[in-house]
């Protein structure tokens, strides 16, 4: 999942929700420099990329994507199920999507200190441009997918990521039924998760979350 997917099922504790974002920018193991629950948070983000990756429903999306970037499926269905998610917004949340937007922003900006280089320098432009609520918008989409080619321009390959919303806008409603199948049963994952930095510290299962189908 990309980053709207990852703040929003940790959006109950500003922790959890900061360690949500950092899950895609701290790799390796961890360490003192974030709280205990911000930790958990990373650990969590983590383990819903492992659920993910390995879910039926996400692999036949994967199996959607034409064989010129089917090496990167994964990062193409994340940023469209983000793209779901802010269209059926309503379907999981009583707060609007730019109401949750600017809560996400305003928690992150009170410890951006203590974030990595990346994000310290991409974070004023998320917040300014509302890079998370964009997502509903195929062209930001576009803009996103040539944001991720321009970061591998060491590796020729990724170059077909910058029009890799061919992709959203040739196979649109089947992935959008994917997403819905979908992401019900990864709220119910993260309902049952318990991590933590320290096998004996469990994460509270995040209860309130409410989960809409079809």
């Amino acid at each position: 999942m990309n980053y709207l997917a990852h703040v929003f099922l940790q959006r109950f504790s500003p922790d959890l929700l900061i360690g949500g974002l950092l899950g895609d920018f701290v790799k390796g193991a961890l360490d003192a420099r974030y709280s205990p629950t911000v930790q958990k948070g990373i650990l969590l983000h983590r383990a819903i990329d492992r659920y993910t990756d390995g879910h039926p429903i996400v692999r036949a999306s994967i199996a959607l994507i034409s064989p010129v970037r089917r090496r990167f499926a994964g990062i193409l269905i994340d940023v469209f199920y983000d793209h779901f998610l802010a269209c059926h917004w309503a379907r999981y949340s009583e707060q609007t999507l730019e109401a949750f937007t600017h809560h996400v922003y305003t928690t992150l900006a009170a410890r951006s200190a203590d974030y990595p280089e990346r994000l310290q320098c991409i974070l004023p432009f998320m917040t300014e441009q509302d890079w998370l609520a964009s997502y509903m918008h195929i062209e930001s989409v576009d803009a996103a997918l040539h944001g991720i080619a321009r970061r591998f321009q060491r590796y020729p390959r990724a170059a077909v990521l910058g029009d890799g919303v061919q992709e959203l806008i040739q196979n649109y409603d089947a992935l959008e039924r994917h997403f819905l199948e979908f992401f019900p049963d990864l709220i119910a994952f993260v309902n049952r998760a318990s991590y933590s930095a320290e096998p004996k510290v469990a994460i509270t299962p995040l209860r309130q979350l409410r989960v809409a189908r079809r």
